[in-house]
């Protein structure tokens, strides 16, 4: 990642700052996970005084809302891309297309799980509703790609396996990333790692139950 100036004076400037700012939180996120991610973190490796961060970003937890709304429109364009004009799909494939969109964006399953917590209730009114318009067009934008790739899913229905999909994957990307205790107790304990690192596959599993559901309702 190359290192912003200094003193960020033109429009550029501020721009390189900010996506540089943008990208360390993102490093550090992947790095460590979301709720690791401090402040001092992310000026520290982009060779920033603390305070300068304040002229971009008013906490940390606008910074990691930007990610989030980001997270949002790269989840749209990978689901998207994958139904591509897709017709006539099994439950199953229709669900493994949604988790296989989720499975490549681990950073967003792990802050879908922090807005919710804290992330969205903790920046200023505006703030908070830019980052709810983003994510809604996102959202309805998948909506219209799942009902026109499945004949047997309403609007409703497609609704339902997004909301589905993306509550399943903030509490599975969770259990998929156990901290040093929960791995030792696995390796003693086989089958409780077997429940719990397999995300895609349980996504996937579920996924298919809620779109039969959803077909049935239809």
């Amino acid at each position: 990642m190359s290192q912003p100036k200094q003193r960020a004076r033109s429009a550029q400037d501020k721009q390189l700052r900010r996506m540089a700012l943008l990208d360390a939180a993102r490093e550090l996120a992947i790095e460590q996970g979301v709720r690791e991610v401090t402040l001092a973190a992310v000026t520290a490796r982009v060779g920033l005084h603390p305070s300068a961060v304040r002229r971009y970003f008013e906490s940390r937890e606008e910074l990691l809302l930007e990610l989030a709304e980001q997270g949002w429109a790269d989840w749209r364009d990978r689901l998207v891309t994958g139904l591509n004009d897709a017709h006539g799909l099994s439950a199953e494939q229709i669900a493994d297309l949604v988790s296989g969109s989720l499975e490549q964006l681990p950073l967003f399953c792990d802050l879908l799980t922090h807005v919710v917590l804290s992330l969205e209730g903790a920046v200023r009114l505006e703030r908070a509703r830019r980052y709810k318009i983003a994510a809604s067009a996102a959202y309805d934008t998948m909506t219209q790609a799942l009902v026109g790739a499945d004949a047997d899913l309403d609007r409703q229905g497609a609704q339902t396996l997004l909301t589905a999909a993306m509550s399943c994957a903030a509490y599975l990307f969770q259990l998929s990333r156990p901290s040093a205790t929960l791995r030792q107790l696995y390796t003693e304990q086989p089958r409780w790692a077997h429940d719990a690192l397999r995300f895609r596959e349980q996504l996937t599993s579920l996924l298919t139950a809620v779109t039969l559901g959803a077909r049935q309702h239809a």
